[in-house]
């Protein structure tokens, strides 16, 4: 399994891994219980939104801080993350588009619901369940190749032709 997870991270996250260094990839995949400071580190790192350069302890609480301000988490930072909330998290990050109660209401319960329905979120599906580092990766993985698929037919419907 984890042979698996690190051909994904090779082929599908070069985007953001840069910003990492390996010190930091390795406590991640070895993290039993992902913290949201870690989470919205990760995740707005791979959106673009943080600065590169940053590393470690600053660029937890710059993304952090970052996250706070715009209402896409809500607990402490060394607090371990839900998948609703991680959930939350990326739908606001990559901007995605939910059904019709998530454009309504827009809170944790059904961003997790509409990424379960797009299948970004497999396996094991408890809202309130913590993330091992592991299973942050995948759930960040799969959704970074979802937005780049949603933003290429955006392109077709919008011109009638994709972009290269």
């Amino acid at each position: 399994m984890k042979i698996h997870l690190v051909l994904l991270l090779i082929f599908f996250l070069p985007a953001f891994a840069f910003s990492q260094t390996a010190a930091e990839m390795d406590n991640l995949m070895e993290t039993n219980a992902v913290t949201v400071g870690v989470a919205a580190r990760f995740t707005l790192g791979a959106a673009g939104l943080t600065a590169p350069e940053l590393s470690g302890a600053q660029a937890v609480n710059t993304a952090y801080n970052e996250a706070l301000s715009r209402g896409w988490v809500k607990k402490a930072q060394d607090d371990a993350i839900t998948m609703q909330e991680l959930a939350f998290l990326m739908m606001n990050v990559f901007e995605l588009k939910g059904g019709i109660v998530y454009s309504a209401v827009r809170n944790p319960r059904y961003a997790y619901r509409e990424m379960i329905y797009r299948k970004l979120i497999q396996g094991r599906k408890d809202a309130n369940m913590k993330l091992s580092g592991e299973r942050f990766l995948q759930i960040l993985s799969s959704t970074l190749i979802y937005s780049g698929e949603q933003e290429e037919m955006d392109a077709i419907i919008h011109t009638g032709r994709a972009i290269k």
